[in-house]
């Protein structure tokens, strides 16, 4: 009897033990409202870019994989609006899950026509915003708060983009 009150009080103290770190570990996943996490990418051309680099612009950050049928999907609305609205100071970052490699990306980038910049995402920056799944697009408004997070594509999805953008756009 004495030997199962103690084993039981260890387990216990073990279990108190485990629960009280676990918040420790746990990666606090971005929400709408929030400061954007920071992060640093060097696109498939070479050129090293950061958050900073988009301050004072509506940025759309892409998570997508080569492989994604709804990434693929977003990606021609994706370069319409930055047609529309690039000279008006939206940015479109596409970040890339593929382990494929940086080849792979790029051959895809150009095979569809990309028009804005694209970087392979890497573990850390993927962590950072807490992507799980693809496609996850992030929009950031001019003083690099997330303003919306998509998760998916379908059409409602862009034109509720697009709405949002032109709002943040107006906004001085």
């Amino acid at each position: 009897m004495r030997l199962d009150r103690t084993a039981y009080r260890y387990a216990l103290l073990f279990l108190v033990a485990v629960a009280t770190l676990l918040p420790l570990n746990a990666q606090a996943i971005p929400k709408a409202g929030q400061p954007a996490p920071g992060f640093k990418v060097v696109t498939t051309s070479g050129q090293p870019v950061t958050l900073d680099n988009y301050r004072g612009h509506v940025l759309v950050i892409d998570f997508f994989a080569t492989w994604c049928p709804p990434c693929r999907e977003s990606i021609p609305h994706l370069i319409e609006m930055n047609r529309k609205y690039g000279k008006q100071g939206l940015q479109i970052l596409g970040l890339s899950l593929d382990e494929d490699g940086e080849r792979v990306v790029r051959t895809f980038a150009e095979e569809h026509r990309i028009n804005y910049p694209v970087a392979l995402a890497g573990e850390t920056v993927a962590t950072d915003f807490g992507i799980r799944s693809v496609p996850v697009m992030f929009l950031i408004d001019k003083k690099g708060r997330i303003a919306e997070i998509y998760r998916g594509f379908n059409d409602d999805i862009g034109r509720s983009m697009e709405g949002l953008v032109k709002k943040l756009l107006a906004e001085k």
